[in-house]
């Protein structure tokens, strides 16, 4: 008789991956809620979830299902619905007619139900090999791979002949139902905003995936007053107002997961227009090393963020990604023996330890105020999400003066011309020497689509024709060293800032983004879209001052 299997929480705690109090109140957790112990460890940010994962796959002597190597087929997908494949957390994944072999991936290995799903769906005479993964990665998976079915043209029939017809059907109204699958496609397409524009004969529905705007569908105009009253319902706004700019927020529960949206409202000529931003909390945080970068700006980050105390800059335009490389950064630093303090507007990570503060739930605070209350609080590291203003450029470097680390974001549009920006907030070069650490600027280009690769053409399903899927940082890395220290404190001019740093190894982001397209790693023109590529060297800064 085989020997029974040690429970997975002793195996973790034998491992150090989680405390005896985490196990605990894990457990006290389970009791209540009937979920599986691993899922809970990860929901409460005791253990990684692909941690957990990687001791029940040797658990069970199985393999780990790996998203880039095992990627669905057609054929395998088709044995499973979607709706049934998120409500056990299975993907199938490949029918082998050589091997007799039916491979597919599931979170829930010890699930009766999920099991006898798997059973009922293997082709007959085929032999059913399972792949273990983490409740995350079968979402992403699922969404990544199922084809999109957003069945607008049954919601619209059901509004009868007149737009205006949206009689409540089904339970629901469809002007609910609408929006509810208009927001569920937008997540499962990747879109980080969603923009309903009212035009002079039509409303245009619009998804910002992978920083382009994509139109999904062309409504007529009458049906809008009745999607944006549902729209203003969820996020808390003055339903009766459409004079004046509103904004407001709102979460929900969508594809397993709960994901939180932004809501902007703008009276335009032909009506108010929306804009939804999707902050989807499972896309998480990508640790340092998975961001892709060149092998000597990954070593810069790191000796920087060896630095006790100082000033990190991170800048760029709207979208481009500081956030996410920032938290990139505080992953790296986070454990339970160092306090890290964010201040957001508003928080859009979730990470375990950090005691992360919103600024939305608190209209009257500033980010000046805010960095005021942190100090107050015995943080080692302190987050900014944004230096807006001169208070708030002052209370993070007297925070950096006094011995934390801050990091902290600031609209510039290349690490050099963020000394101009700090200029005009009445941060001098003089007060910067000694404590800032560097500058990052950053971008985000879009990399080619698999079929540019495998099959030699521009266009496919996954990627909406447009050839490019997915999006990687592009940076342009100042690190202020002990040779460029004393420039600061000299105030030197950005032309002899810009000479020292190139003589250190400076690299510009418009040199940046030639190697990058020389290395395969996106197209010339891409690049040309986010960055001047005729200004490689002096060309900013050689009148700059």
């Amino acid at each position: 008789m085989n020997a029974p299997l040690p429970l997975l929480g002793e195996q973790l705690l034998r491992r150090r991956l989680i405390s005896p109090d985490q196990l605990r109140i894990a457990l006290l957790e389970q009791q209540q809620k009937r979920r599986p112990l691993g899922w809970l460890l990860a929901e409460l940010g005791f253990a990684d979830e692909a941690g957990v994962q990687d001791v029940v796959a040797e658990q069970l002597a199985c393999q780990r299902f790996d998203p880039v190597q095992h990627r669905p087929s057609p054929q395998a997908l088709a044995l499973l619905a979607e709706e049934e494949a998120r409500r056990q957390y299975l993907l199938p994944l490949a029918v082998d007619a050589a091997t007799q072999t039916f491979l597919l991936a599931m979170a829930q290995p010890f699930d009766p139900h999920a099991r006898a799903l798997c059973d009922s769906i293997c082709p007959g005479g085929m032999r059913c090999e399972v792949l273990l993964a983490g409740a995350g990665e079968i979402e992403q998976a699922i969404s990544q791979h199922y084809p999109s079915r957003l069945d607008i043209d049954t919601l619209l029939d059901e509004c009868g002949s007149k737009p205006t017809g949206m009689a409540q059907a089904h339970g629901e109204p469809p002007a609910v139902r609408l929006v509810a699958a208009l927001l569920a496609d937008a997540v499962r397409q990747g879109a980080s905003d969603l923009h309903f524009s009212p035009e002079r004969a039509c409303l245009r529905i619009r998804y910002r995936i992978d920083g382009m705007l994509l139109t999904i569908r062309l409504l007529h105009l009458a049906l809008w007053p009745m999607l944006a009253g549902r729209l203003k319902i969820l996020a808390g706004m003055n339903i009766a107002e459409n004079r004046l700019a509103q904004d407001g927020h709102f979460s929900q529960s969508l594809l397993g997961r709960v994901v939180d949206f932004r809501v902007s409202c703008q009276p335009t000529l032909h009506g108010e227009n929306f804009v939804l931003r999707i902050l989807d909390r499972q896309r998480g945080i990508l640790p340092l090393t998975a961001l892709q970068l060149p092998a000597r700006q990954l070593t810069q980050l790191q000796q920087m963020l060896r630095h006790p105390s100082g000033l990190l800059l991170v800048t760029g335009p709207t979208g481009s990604g500081k956030t996410s490389t920032l938290y990139a950064l505080l992953k790296e630093l986070n454990h339970d023996g160092i306090h890290i303090m964010t201040l957001e507007d508003p928080v859009e990570y979730q990470l375990p330890l950090l005691r992360q503060v919103s600024l939305t739930d608190n209209a009257k605070a500033s980010f000046a105020d805010g960095v005021r209350a942190l100090l107050r609080q015995d943080p080692d590291v302190i987050l900014i999400g944004e230096i807006r203003d001169a208070e708030t450029a002052r209370m993070a470097l007297r925070a950096a003066l006094t011995g934390h680390l801050v990091f902290a974001t600031l609209h510039a549009g290349s690490a050099l011309s963020a000394f101009s920006r700090l200029h005009e907030l009445g941060v001098e070069r003089q007060q910067l020497q000694g404590n800032l650490i560097g500058i990052v600027a950053q971008r985000l280009f879009r990399t080619p689509c698999v079929c540019q690769h495998e099959h030699a053409t521009v266009g496919c399903a996954l990627c909406h024709h447009s050839g490019y899927r997915g999006r990687r940082a592009l940076l342009e890395i100042l690190h202020i060293t002990p040779a460029l220290d004393p420039l600061l404190a000299a105030a030197a001019g950005l032309p002899e800032l810009f000479a020292a740093a190139r003589a250190h190894g400076f690299v510009p982001l418009a040199e940046a983004a030639q190697a990058e397209v020389a290395r395969g790693g996106t197209t010339s023109s891409e690049m040309a879209r986010i960055v001047d590529l005729a200004d490689v060297l002096a060309g900013e800064y050689g009148h700059a001052s």
